[in-house]
């Protein structure tokens, strides 16, 4: 069921400019378009960050590629918007138009670019910065939630990006990479924590204490344990690996789905995929993918074995799928979120659970009738 996080007007308001001041380097002259749902963190968070600070904020209903496949370019250009925020869903939309789209309006407006709702591969990454970037504007990539008022990671202006990764806590936010012993790890995959409090904290579920403690601080003494996997390489960069309640344990391997998800979105022939991990009498945990196929391909079983030998190759032996299968669409949120916890239980024949931020409903059947 809903959360409903309880958060207070003070704390978000501050959070919310804050982030976009230091983040996005919003100021009064600027105009913010973030491609969102006022449904979810990010519709407030545009409103109130760019009215906190003078900024204009700019909001459309509808879809971004119709009438046309160049709406949000065309919106960008006409409304000379400085600050342009797109998921990597969106963006891999939107590649498959092609980006003689994007050479057709003038976005000499933009010097920000910036990202969140999931994880990033890196061709999108690179053909957002290549040719709506034109090869020298950021990519601030920004993640944290509704719990949290805006973001705990994020990347800035001033600083060093390196693609798909996050520079590091946004100042005001204690955040660490802890190990299974409840201690910093870096170079290895942790749980992303927060060991201070932070302008703009929840203050708890609605109506469910209980719920909101066993969720956030159940793990660790007074540490907020975040629920996503992370990892600080070897230069300082903060990186993503998916839900940590999504992650697959495959013959005592730990696996984040985002990763072989990333292998299967690099093959030409695949726009999205959702990767979710099913019972085995043997590895107790077995790989299946769901591939959604861009325009011109053809699900066949040619592909299928592809895919299979892609993930392997790259995953090794152990991760080998055991089955692929073609869905024209995958259950979504409205931040674009993929919700692997409803494939999966679609797939297994169980309730798929609460489904009020589900998006796309239709996508279920597409998910149960997938070849």
């Amino acid at each position: 069921r809903p959360k409903g996080a309880v958060l207070t007007h003070s704390g978000f308001l501050v959070k919310a400019a804050h982030d976009m001041a230091y983040c996005f380097d919003v100021g009064e002259a600027d105009r913010v378009f973030w491609l969102t749902d006022l449904g979810w963190l990010m519709g407030p968070w545009l409103l109130t960050g760019a009215l906190a600070l003078g900024a204009t904020a700019v909001v459309f209903e509808g879809t971004p590629d119709h009438p046309a496949p160049d709406r949000l370019w065309a919106l960008a250009a006409r409304h000379q918007v400085s600050v342009l925020g797109l998921s990597p869903t969106a963006v891999r939309a939107l590649m498959p138009q092609g980006d003689d789209w994007v050479r057709r309006h003038d976005l000499s407006a933009l010097r920000i670019l910036g990202s969140t709702g999931e994880l990033w591969n890196p061709a999108p990454y690179q053909w957002l910065f290549d040719h709506v970037g034109r090869g020298r504007l950021p990519i601030i990539n920004y993640t944290g939630g509704t719990e949290i008022s805006g973001g705990i990671l994020g990347c800035f202006p001033v600083a060093p990006i390196k693609p798909c990764s996050f520079t590091g806590p946004i100042p005001g936010m204690a955040a660490d990479v802890y190990g299974e012993d409840g201690k910093p790890v870096r170079g290895q995959v942790g749980e992303l924590v927060v060991t201070r409090p932070w302008p703009g904290m929840t203050r708890g579920f609605w109506g469910d204490d209980a719920r909101y403690l066993d969720t956030y601080w159940s793990r660790w003494p007074d540490v907020w344990v975040h629920g996503d996997w992370a990892h600080v390489d070897a230069d300082g960069f903060w990186f993503l690996q998916g839900r940590s309640d999504d992650t697959l344990k495959i013959a005592g391997k730990r696996v984040g789905p985002a990763e072989v998800e990333s292998v299967l979105v690099g093959h030409p022939a695949v726009a999205e995929a959702g990767v979710v991990g099913v019972p085995h009498p043997v590895k107790g945990e077995a790989v299946v993918c769901f591939a959604v196929l861009r325009p011109g391909h053809a699900p066949t079983e040619t592909l299928r074995a592809e895919l299979v030998a892609c993930v392997t190759q790259h995953m090794g032996k152990a991760i080998r799928p055991e089955r692929v299968l073609f869905a024209r669409e995958l259950p979504k949120t409205r931040s674009a979120k993929i919700m692997r916890r409803v494939i999966r239980a679609t797939y297994l024949g169980q309730e798929p659970g609460d489904l009020s931020s589900l998006e796309n409903p239709a996508a279920i059947d597409a998910v149960r009738e997938a070849g």
